[in-house]
């Protein structure tokens, strides 16, 4: 590859992208623009914007911006209409973010004229196949760098050696190794590494950021009622809010009654095994409301047909092909079967669950009239079971009278 002459690098103002901002000008002796994502990770951005300053970014070449309505709104929102698990537990907070930033990267540059873009992920995990797929999907000619593939700081020491060379402030906690990385955004936190490494040993109680622990939760339940219109959560108890809004208020309610925890070994795309402390309060509690409205307004064969494919779907968000043509075909089916998902469901949390009791809709499919154990003014003539079961039976009976003759 050609070295680069301008290069659009996701920059989250911390120690590690500090240097390869710093790596890159000193290894390429390219131009650098900066692009930092306010995704609701909680974190003031402004240093920032004076960290890339001080390491003499000009001022046009900084980009800060508050991409929280557009996360939740085209890449949240879409992926919880599929009730999206991955490994049937995991939310894909990390995930779904990645493609955005990608999607701006690439944007960035082209606005720019950058050649390059580039991120600081390593090259164990999940995200720089994420970065990488999303980026060539929107740009098939981008040049992508990954310096954690490329240098030789293979180590802390090192790392801070560098820093300390090229005048890259340290803060004092960084001098020690960090007890675990953490990735966050309005969705979730995750953390991994160091301390939670060994998934015999149980996560500290202070790797838990969002969320009380269940055990010290309010003694009293509290409810929330999430009204939907075309699987898309559009207020709460009442009042209209947007997508950020809505996950934001959701994450403070979660968290308070400590729901959303997950501690799991998942698969990573790149073939490794890997242990992750999850928090997902306000997507916990969206997918237990979601599911709730789904129960009364879509049908039973859309809706097994769309459990059937949640898993491939899921896959292919974690594993980073947001941008591929399937999972567009997929999503264009799940919008299909979401055209009467509207209607509110009233959610109870408490000590670390979130459980639908009650839920109601104008387009509910529920008929009281058919299922009742009283009288039901001739609605359903149970007679007509009769002929189905024997229908049904009829291969059964078939198979078994097969078995009985061979065995004879």
């Amino acid at each position: 590859m050609s070295a680069p002459k301008k290069v659009v690098l996701a920059y989250s103002g911390g120690l590690d992208t500090s240097i390869i901002l710093k790596w890159l000008q000193t290894e390429y002796r390219c131009e650098v623009v900066t692009f930092t994502a306010d995704l609701g990770q909680g974190e003031e951005l402004d240093p920032a914007r004076k960290k890339a300053e001080l390491l003499g970014i000009k001022p046009e070449n900084i980009y800060i911006e508050d991409v929280r309505e557009e996360f939740v709104r085209d890449f949240v929102f879409p992926m919880f209409r599929a009730n999206a698990l991955y490994e049937g537990l995991y939310l894909l907070g990390t995930s779904i973010a990645r493609p955005l930033i990608s999607k701006r990267l690439v944007e960035i540059a082209a606005e720019t004229g950058a050649d390059a873009v580039a991120h600081g992920a390593t090259g164990k995990g999940n995200d720089q196949v994420r970065f990488e797929l999303s980026a060539y999907a929107l740009n098939p000619n981008i040049k992508v760098i990954a310096p954690w593939r490329e240098w030789t700081l293979t180590s802390r020491t090192k790392l801070l050696e560098f820093a300390e060379a090229n005048q890259i402030p340290i803060a004092k906690d960084k001098r020690g190794e960090a007890p675990f990385s953490v990735d966050a955004n309005l969705l979730h936190t995750s953390s991994e590494g160091k301390v939670l490494e060994n998934p015999a040993d149980e996560a500290p109680d202070y790797v838990y950021q969002r969320t009380v622990h269940p055990e010290e939760a309010p003694d009293k339940p509290e409810m929330v009622e999430i009204t939907f219109e075309k699987g898309d959560a559009v207020a709460i108890d009442g009042e209209a809010m947007g997508p950020s809004e809505i996950l934001t208020l959701l994450n403070e309610l979660g968290g308070k009654h400590g729901v959303g925890r997950l501690d799991l070994v998942e698969n990573r795309f790149v073939g490794m095994k890997s242990r992750g402390i999850y928090e997902t309060p306000g997507g916990t509690v969206l997918l237990e409301a979601h599911r709730g409205i789904e129960q009364i307004t879509l049908d039973s064969g859309a809706g097994h047909l769309k459990d059937s494919i949640m898993p491939r779907y899921a896959e292919l968000i974690y594993n980073g092909f947001w941008f591929s043509p399937e999972r567009e075909m997929l999503q264009a089916l799940i919008d299909k079967s979401q055209e009467h998902v509207s209607g509110t469901v009233r959610v109870k949390l408490f000590k670390g669950s979130a459980r639908t009791v009650a839920r109601w809709s104008e387009h509910s499919l529920y008929s009281e009239k058919h299922v009742t154990f009283e009288e039901d003014a001739g609605a359903y003539d149970q007679k007509d079971a009769e002929g189905f079961i024997r229908l049904n039976a009829l291969r059964l009976k078939l198979i078994a009278t097969r078995n009985a003759r061979v065995k004879g």
